[in-house]
């Protein structure tokens, strides 16, 4: 029961540090372009937690013991595969705050608890039959959410849609390889992963100016050190003490916490049809991850 309780703060945490995160993402970006944003972000989030596998550990072993755990070749295994579904996840993300508002970025992003019963199929996991109805209810909040006419639809809305599906990747990759392995560890892993191959992106894509990167040093440490450093660290930690649907669940309140932070920082409104296909697209996640007894009668 502690275990469960602990996880569920570590989750409740991470979404509260990753909703408005989008905020940083989102102001972050008014001086430098999405890969450069991602991969100093990341960069940050491996130099922040590399000290912090040492420090964490000096009470329970020496540095050399530390240093040893980083050799186990299934970290890095495991650490590459979930950072490659982070870098496709996070890529998509990043660059469709470009073209949509942080609240809108936060709900759709969190259809990535809609996927992952989806996944489980794959796996040999037989979804509820409530996902059904999460699914038509997610695409008719989709709709609302992400129309600009009767045939036009904003590009940022279906790259972060994308992003909902390699994130819902990164979780069962996480659910199904992490296991014992350390989660602060596991993170650093990811975050190389992903500053590796957001560079060839950077220096392709975009022109790096060192003063705007310097410029943004708030918004970059903050989605950096808090949300790629911490938060990701609680995720896979949370993980591992609860079940995916409570997992899922708590971690959908990202959405919740990305909408109140465009609202309270950046002035956001949305419109009604807007905000019908968010109320739309959170019942959607809700209702897939509910139990299917509480909707049978009694014996």
């Amino acid at each position: 029961m502690k275990k469960q309780i602990k996880g569920s703060l570590y989750l409740l945490l991470a979404t509260t540090i990753w909703g408005f995160a989008f905020i940083a993402q989102s102001v972050g970006m008014d001086k430098i372009g999405p890969f450069t944003f991602q991969a100093v972000r990341c960069a940050l989030a491996v130099l922040f937690l590399i000290p912090c596998s040492f420090l964490m550990e000096l009470r329970s072993c020496g540095v050399r013991e530390s240093a040893e755990k980083w050799k186990n070749p299934t970290l890095w295994k495991v650490g590459l595969i979930c950072g490659c579904a982070l870098f496709v996840a996070a890529s998509l993300q990043q660059v469709g705050l470009v073209y949509t508002d942080a609240g809108k970025a936060g709900f759709l992003t969190a259809m990535y608890i809609v996927w992952v019963p989806v996944l489980g199929m794959f796996l040999g996991q037989k979804p509820p039959f409530t996902i059904v109805f999460s699914v038509v209810m997610a695409v008719v909040g989709l709709y609302l959410l992400s129309c600009m006419g009767v045939t036009q639809i904003n590009k940022g809305d279906l790259l972060i849609s994308g992003c909902a599906l390699a994130f819902a990747v990164q979780i069962t990759c996480i659910d199904k390889f992490a296991g014992e392995l350390d989660g602060l560890r596991l993170n650093c892993v990811q975050a190389l992963v992903v500053t590796v191959l957001s560079i060839p992106f950077m220096l392709l894509t975009e022109t790096v100016n060192w003063g705007d990167v310097l410029a943004c040093w708030k918004p970059l440490c903050f989605a950096g050190i808090l949300s790629m450093g911490v938060a990701y660290t609680m995720q896979v930690n949370g993980q591992k003490s609860l079940e995916p649907t409570t997992a899922s669940l708590i971690m959908s309140l990202e959405s919740v916490f990305a909408v109140l932070g465009g609202w309270l920082i950046l002035g956001e409104t949305m419109t009604p049809w807007e905000t019908t296909g968010c109320v739309l697209v959170f019942a959607a996640v809700i209702l897939s991850q509910l139990p299917t007894s509480i909707f049978r009668k009694k014996a």
